[in-house]
């Protein structure tokens, strides 16, 4: 089995640099994050979460439940920030549910979540993808691509990924038990058709450490396609100097 965790060194000492740990959404691999990596030099090491089924794991079959793929993640975080590392997860949309039930097996110093309803909100969220095409093309319409000028291969193998992770959020169920003791950071986008503003406040309800909310424009997956101001947010909490934001909930 492959790794869970990926990384993409760029210098000696980063060891020494607080770990930036990135979930991406469904259907998609987390190679997109190594493009991170060199505007937070000096500042973390960013890490990118690889579920199998994709990029370098394509091979390897999908976890059974949401539980296991968490807890191999979590298994694998824990040495990776062990002796007091400094940690912040970043997750967008299913990347960001993952995110969270990794936080709280291996807290971080913030959890960032991104176009992500919130886990009181995810039941039965994923089966629109896996049972109605109709639903499945609004998320390649949200995410600026037409279905209808994919060639057949590449729609098929992006069908597969977003399925089979749809497939997996089902087995999810939210046990509220004990609140992060960490800030959570949720970043919306204005003209986001799949994640309303009710579901995004709704992570005020999992943390006793402080709620922010920030809101872009753009559609679903405006803060991956512009993650410059985000970015900045991330590099401030990885250094400890991030103030309140200016709009809360």
């Amino acid at each position: 089995m492959g790794s869970w965790i990926s990384t993409w060194p760029s210098g000696p000492g980063e060891a020494d640099l607080p770990a930036l740990l990135c979930l991406p959404p469904a259907g998609a691999g987390c190679q997109q994050f190594r493009a991170w990596t060199p505007a937070l030099a000096d500042v973390a090491q960013v890490y990118g979460v690889q579920l199998p089924g994709r990029e370098n794991r394509w091979r390897e079959p999908m976890p059974e439940t949401f539980d296991e793929a968490v807890e191999a993640i979590a298994a694998e975080l824990r040495p990776i920030v062990a002796a007091g590392r400094r940690l912040v997860v970043f997750g967008h949309s299913f990347g960001g549910l993952l995110g969270y039930e990794v936080a709280r097996r291996v807290p971080p110093a913030a959890l960032v979540v991104s176009a992500c309803r919130a886990p009181g909100h995810w039941d039965g969220a994923g089966r629109g993808i896996v049972d109605d095409d109709e639903e499945l093309d609004k998320l390649f319409d949200t995410a600026g691509l037409d279905p209808a000028f994919l060639d057949e291969d590449t729609r098929s193998l992006m069908v597969a990924m977003l399925r089979k992770d749809a497939q997996l959020s089902l087995s999810y169920t939210h046990s509220p038990g004990d609140r992060l003791h960490v800030p959570v950071h949720a970043w919306g986008a204005d003209g986001d058709e799949t994640v309303t503003a009710q579901e995004l406040a709704g992570w005020a309800a999992i943390t006793t450490a402080g709620f922010h909310v920030h809101r872009v424009p753009g559609g679903h997956h405006a803060v991956l396609r512009r993650p410059e101001t985000v970015l900045e947010h991330l590099a401030g909490l990885l250094r400890e100097d991030v103030a309140a934001p200016a709009r809360t909930a």
